[in-house]
């Protein structure tokens, strides 16, 4: 039986700079620094030589959290197609907020590029029980696509 999701992960060419962003920007809260290298870890993850920065973030009510992980080793690569909504697999993920035109202005003050201004789902399309439904995209520092989505 699946009790809930623990976290999500995002691998990061910049610890220091997604650490700023998701706490800076976004508002999440740094929770804890690990250092993972080791014989657990390789087996876990199933590459040799391991050597993985993380900082933990998360929303000051609580949550999901999410684990910023750079590779010192083995070093990963980027693929521009991951930042592309149609591209499988993982795509994006969510985080709902209150207000998302102040958060959208917040972003932008940021520098961070909006795929478009807050967009309402129209009518019909998906009943939320929470209400109407307004959202938009943006990229992280590595390109991970984030949804702001507000229900009034």
């Amino acid at each position: 039986m699946i009790l809930g999701i623990d976290h999500l992960n995002i691998v990061t060419a910049d610890l220091a700079r997604s650490v700023k962003f998701y706490t800076e920007v976004l508002g999440f809260q740094k929770t804890h620094d690990v250092l993972m290298e080791g014989e657990w870890i390789e087996a876990i993850i199933g590459l040799t030589g391991v050597k993985g920065l993380v900082a933990f973030v998360e929303l000051p009510g609580g949550g999901v959290r999410i684990e910023l992980l750079q590779y010192v080793t083995p070093a990963g690569v980027a693929l521009p197609e991951n930042a592309r909504a149609n591209t499988l697999g993982l795509r994006h993920f969510a985080l709902r907020v209150a207000d998302i035109a102040a958060m959208a202005a917040r972003l932008r003050a940021a520098g961070v590029t909006l795929f478009s201004a807050p967009v309402k789902v129209p009518r019909g399309v998906v009943k939320f029980s929470a209400g109407e439904k307004t959202l938009c995209y943006f990229l992280d520092p590595d390109g991970v696509i984030v949804e702001l989505a507000e229900y009034r």
